[in-house]
């Protein structure tokens, strides 16, 4: 098969993979002065994929082929789609050619496992080898690592990658034995748990005073799960993000929304999930990360999915409206970070504003609040509202986007040209 008919394929094959981004990262220049490429400044931009959608890295499989027969990946075992596979030297010239041409600066690698996990985990390291060592390569690398291999391989795919990741797909172990059986969520987070001690044993080796230039190793691990596969709610989705991220401490858990791929399995669900609940995960994740909400804040026991129509802050906002208005002269941190359409930027900026003066709307203003969403919920030296306002019966109803927005965000890939003229009227 020619190298173009792989690369149309094998690219494809990749899209479905979301855990590949690179921010943070940063190689410095090989020494001697040698070497090509670079991850410095703001990371990866300006790659082209081969129908021509502007992309970070160069991101393919290996191969196509998969031992395992996980029922929502379409290179499953017994899915009937056309096989193809890469040698490591065909990566690495890719890899290299592209960055010669500006279409990349870096490259996402993952792949099918063929003949076992080590052997796959092998050939993923041959290519991070060889283009760090026989080509100088100083770009992006993210290697997508295989938790049924060795610590040893995983450890070796880290020393010449800036990010490693292992998907976990789903977040339940009832979830994988019903879909995807081959696959243990123990075993995943073992394998996350050596990357996270081999990442803090590097740290501390170079806090130590005058001790050597320890090895490279990468700067971080990410993580991928489906969303809308299998039966489990956003409540289950986010408190296994919270154990991720406080147990292996990951840089990222990447949220995918489920799409019905080609002769599906019976298991899986007929229709694809709205796309706005992986943009609630998304924004629920960042609350949870740098806005010190916790999972149970988010949802409830009666409510284990996010609002659909409103942002988790703002839904959260609307259910503990008895804690606002905050005062934006008075409120501590914690307070304000609570404020719809406040974020932590703006938050800071106001407690360091404030420490001269007191800030009115006019200073709100200043700073580009989105003034709509914050009213309500604050108290400044020229603004009061009503308490009224908060308790009246129609405050949600003042949030909610408009009827055409509601109709794209909860379907209409699948809405008719009647569908969306009844929108227009208020009908929908």
């Amino acid at each position: 098969m020619e190298l173009q008919r792989k690369l149309e394929i094998l690219a494809d094959a990749a899209k479905y993979d979301a855990s590949c981004a690179s921010s943070g990262a940063a190689r410095k220049d090989s020494r001697g002065g040698k070497g090509v490429g670079s991850t410095g400044g703001a990371g990866i931009c300006h790659s082209y994929a081969p129908d021509g959608r502007c992309i970070s890295l160069l991101k393919l499989l290996l191969t196509n082929s998969c031992l395992y027969d996980c029922h929502y990946c379409i290179n499953r075992r017994s899915s009937n789609v056309q096989r193809a596979r890469f040698t490591p030297d065909e990566v690495v010239k890719l890899t290299v050619d592209f960055y010669k041409r500006n279409y990349i600066e870096g490259l996402f690698l993952s792949s099918g496992i063929i003949q076992s996990a080590d052997y796959t985990m092998e050939l993923l390291v041959s290519v991070a080898r060889k283009l760090r060592e026989e080509h100088h390569f100083r770009g992006y690398i993210h290697l997508k690592t295989i938790p049924e291999a060795s610590p040893a391989l995983i450890g070796l795919a880290g020393s010449f990658a800036d990010r490693i990741s292992i998907n976990i797909e789903l977040p339940t172990q009832a979830g994988l034995d019903s879909l995807a059986p081959e696959k243990s969520l123990a075993r995943t987070q073992r394998a996350m748990a050596h990357i996270r001690d081999r990442i803090d044993e590097r740290l501390a080796d170079k806090r130590k005073p005058d001790a050597p230039r320890p090895p490279p190793f990468a700067t971080g691990q990410s993580t991928q799960m489906l969303v809308g596969a299998d039966a489990s709610t956003d409540a289950t989705i986010l408190q296994r993000a919270d154990v991720l991220y406080r147990s292996y401490r990951l840089r990222r858990v990447y949220y995918s929304g489920f799409s019905p791929i080609p002769q599906p399995s019976k298991l899986l669900p007929i229709n694809a999930p709205p796309l706005v609940r992986e943009h609630r995960l998304y924004q629920a994740d960042w609350l949870l990360r740098f806005y010190e909400f916790k999972v149970g804040e988010l949802t409830t026991a009666d409510e284990p999915n996010l609002d659909l129509a409103l942002d988790p802050k703002l839904a959260w906002a609307l259910r503990n409206r008895a804690r606002f208005p905050a005062d934006v002269n008075r409120a501590p941190r914690e307070i304000l970070l609570r404020v719809p359409g406040l974020g932590v930027r703006n938050v800071d900026r106001i407690i360091a504003a404030r420490r001269h003066t007191r800030l009115r709307l006019a200073d709100l203003l200043r700073l580009r609040i989105a003034m709509k969403k914050v009213l309500p919920f604050i108290i400044a030296a020229d603004h009061v509202p009503t308490r009224s306002g908060l308790d009246a019966d129609d405050f949600r109803a003042r949030f909610l986007p408009p009827p055409v927005q509601m109709a794209l965000d909860f379907g209409a890939p699948q809405a008719t040209p009647a569908d969306l003229v009844s929108v227009r009227s208020g009908e929908f």
